[in-house]
């Protein structure tokens, strides 16, 4: 019978001391505050205020149901501020990718400073297989080119950005205009510790080709490029990862083929996209990787692949 729309009726009546001030104050006409009052008195069968009194003046039914407008309406609001806060204080994110953690922290900082409330945890120890982990609830978040079908995870695209093959200047390969799968065959390719087939350069150049080049793991990206320069190996990494290095000249970069471009996801358990916290890491990863990172591609603009679930 009493609805909230009353109780905030009877307080802005209250403060304004004045029919007329609670209709401005409430964005009314006085003529439709009047009516409202009028139909509301008629249904409880007792009257609110003394009409025409200066000032004016409750009447004890009115008082009462003032005193409840003044208990609920504050619990009204610090609930709906609530449900509006983030439930979630811990955010645990993991990378499958070892050049991530160039952008990703400052893009952590920027988070930080609009949500203090919320404090992030790297999980180490799952750097490489981290999506299993988010399956069974360790993790919230993993960062990851990689998109496991039927998995019930959700895959929110960050950016895409170009494959590149690093070498040394003076490499044999660094003056051929087309490089081709067959022209790493005696080469030694350098790679992060991770499986092979989870290497674009090995899923789409290499493998289809039948080409099978010698592997070595290295953890670091600075020891990787001086063992590149040192022509101890090729790579193949982001271009955004190894564009410092070769506008010094410490490397140069190659096209492997007619191009390969990679595309890098913000993986969480689907329907976990929506969750503020998550919605705003994302949204801050995201623009801060392409505002800062040479050579990638905003992936969430309406010309590039849609959200994915697994």
């Amino acid at each position: 019978m009493i609805e909230i729309k009353h109780l905030k009726t009877l307080q802005a009546l209250r403060t304004t001391g004045s029919l007329a001030g609670a209709a401005a104050q409430l964005h009314q006409t006085q003529s439709a505050l009047s009516h409202q009052f009028s139909d509301l008195e008629q249904r409880l069968g007792f009257r609110l205020f003394v009409r025409k009194s200066q000032p004016l003046q409750f009447t004890p039914q009115g008082e009462i149901l003032l005193q409840l407008a003044e208990q609920i309406l504050p619990q009204i609001q610090q609930a709906l501020q609530s449900c509006h806060e983030p439930h979630q204080t811990n955010l645990r994110i993991a990378i499958e990718c070892h050049s991530c953690i160039q952008w990703l922290t400052p893009a952590l900082n920027i988070f930080r400073s609009n949500w203090p409330q919320v404090s992030v945890d790297f999980k180490s120890g799952v750097t490489f297989d981290p999506q299993p982990g988010l399956q069974q609830g360790e993790l919230d978040i993993v960062l990851t080119s990689d998109i496991l079908p039927r998995s019930g995870l959700h895959y929110s695209p960050l950016f895409d950005f170009e494959v590149r093959l690093v070498m040394a200047p003076d490499h044999p390969l660094a003056t051929k205009a087309l490089i081709t799968p067959e022209d790493l065959a005696g080469e030694t390719l350098l790679i992060y510790p991770v499986q092979r087939q989870r290497l674009d350069i090995w899923r789409h150049f290499l493998q289809p080709a039948g080409i099978n080049p010698e592997l070595k793991s290295v953890d670091n990206t600075l020891l990787l490029i001086q063992m590149v320069a040192a022509k101890m190996g090729i790579a193949a990494l982001p271009h955004w990862v190894v564009e410092s290095f070769e506008r010094q000249q410490l490397i140069v970069t190659k096209t492997p083929g007619e191009g390969l471009w990679s595309r890098l996801y913000a993986a969480v358990r689907d329907g976990e996209q929506r969750q503020p916290v998550i919605d705003a890491f994302i949204r801050s990863a995201r623009q801060h990787a392409c505002d800062q990172l040479p050579f990638v591609r905003d992936a969430s603009r309406p010309a590039a692949q849609k959200n994915i679930s697994g």
